[in-house]
């Protein structure tokens, strides 16, 4: 994957040009995430680029951006769960520390992680997971991205329309 898609994700996104995305839902796009040192990281991106913080939307449209971060988590958490039996849970965070724009991350861990980082924020994984090739998101996630995006879709199914 190439291209400055990374430089505009959330316009790309809009555009139908971001080629993480997995669904679209009510307040945002469901991404799978570039790396997958974890297999199953995603992200939830606002659908407005000028948002930068969850206290920037509008109530209604605050809560449902919370929403549509719980049902990636739990899609994430279904997928991660049927296809690795290591799977443990998922974690859920807003930052805002890098990016300008309001999103949110999914994490899936798992037990086959390391153990002095099992239980610690992803965030301390060395450098080197981050930028490694052989976690770069790729046609080997096509099962992966397929997983999550059935999830969301029997999850809007169960949730009503979005």
């Amino acid at each position: 994957m190439t291209g400055d898609w990374r430089m505009d994700r959330i316009g790309t996104a809009l555009r139908g040009g971001n080629p993480t995305v997995l669904r679209r839902l009510e307040s945002g796009f469901a991404v799978i995430g570039d790396v997958q040192f974890l297999p199953g990281y995603s992200v939830l991106l606002v659908d407005e680029p000028d948002v930068q913080r969850l206290s920037d939307l509008p109530k209604a449209k605050r809560l449902s951006f919370l929403s549509d971060m719980d049902r990636l988590g739990e899609a994430v958490e279904r997928a991660c769960r049927r296809l690795d039996p290591a799977f443990r849970r998922v974690n859920l965070e807003i930052l805002g520390n890098t990016d300008p724009f309001l999103h949110a991350h999914v994490w899936p861990r798992f037990e086959w992680e390391p153990a002095d980082l099992v239980g610690a924020p992803v965030w301390l994984y060395p450098r080197d997971r981050w930028n490694d090739e052989q976690f770069r998101l790729g046609p080997q996630h096509d099962v992966l991205r397929d997983a999550i995006s059935s999830e969301l879709d029997q999850l809007r199914g169960a949730q009503g329309p979005t």
